[in-house]
């Protein structure tokens, strides 16, 4: 995999075994990111949360891009140390919390400008996510939050602004 934009264009990135993760592929990456700066414009000072990051290829392609801050949080130790791996390949140190998202969610202390969901899919864990979100007041208030999923998923509480579909997976992007 490659980071497909910004200063680290081209940069690879090592994939964990396909069992455990499977990373974004390229055009759906290139998607979420044109789809967002769309509606939020430069991406200088803002964050961005990814609460299953994997690879950590969707918060590199965040910084790559522009966004000042990136904090991943990812369960399996294993994927963990690839992440961090891919990080110190492009002389970056990854802001990563080791541990259950859903978990780590109610100690986090900052709001986030856009907050990447793409857990295991058919883990049931989509409506859990965004409910700790709201709960826990992590959507700066003209933030986004950006799902990755294959099957509906309720999101209410949230307004959809757009939704994209690429063969089996949709990209459903809510505000506040």
């Amino acid at each position: 995999m490659n980071i497909t934009a910004g200063i680290y264009k081209g940069s690879k990135v090592k994939a964990p075994d396909e069992k455990i993760v499977r990373p974004t592929l390229s055009k759906i990456r290139e998607s979420v990111f044109n789809t967002l700066f769309s509606l939020m414009g430069n991406f200088g000072e803002k964050n961005f949360l990814d609460m299953f990051a994997g690879s950590g290829i969707m918060g590199l392609e965040a910084l790559s891009r522009g966004f000042e801050n990136v904090v991943a949080i990812e369960k399996n130790p294993k994927v963990a140390a690839i992440l961090k791996e891919n990080y110190a390949n492009i002389k970056l140190k990854a802001n990563l919390i080791l541990g259950d998202s859903l978990k780590k969610l109610p100690n986090l202390s900052e709001k986030f400008d856009v907050i990447y969901l793409d857990p295991p899919y058919f883990s049931g864990i989509y409506e859990k996510s965004l409910e700790t979100i709201k709960e826990n007041g992590l959507l700066k208030e003209d933030g986004i939050i950006i799902l990755e999923h294959t099957t509906e998923v309720n999101t209410d509480g949230f307004k959809l602004i757009k939704q994209k579909k690429y063969s089996q997976k949709l990209l459903t992007f809510l505000s506040n």
